[in-house]
């Protein structure tokens, strides 16, 4: 029965990842990334409600008098 011959295999797997590397390389080279990307803020409108231009207090009941 014939032995299996692995003396290649170091060189063939090491070219694979090479040629791998290689081609991940290249696809990556050809996507266009941005620049400096920055978060573009809403300006919000505010909106007044009646209850921020008065003041109120506001009673708990166990400090109420008996």
């Amino acid at each position: 029965m014939p032995q299996l011959d692995t003396s290649t295999w170091l060189t063939m797997i090491l070219s694979m990842f090479l040629v791998l590397f290689i081609i991940f390389q290249l696809k990556i080279s050809k996507h266009n990334f941005y620049h400096n990307p920055e978060p573009t803020w809403m300006k919000m409108p505010k909106q007044d409600n009646p209850w921020e231009t008065k003041w109120t207090k506001i009673y708990l009941p166990l400090s109420l008098p008996l």
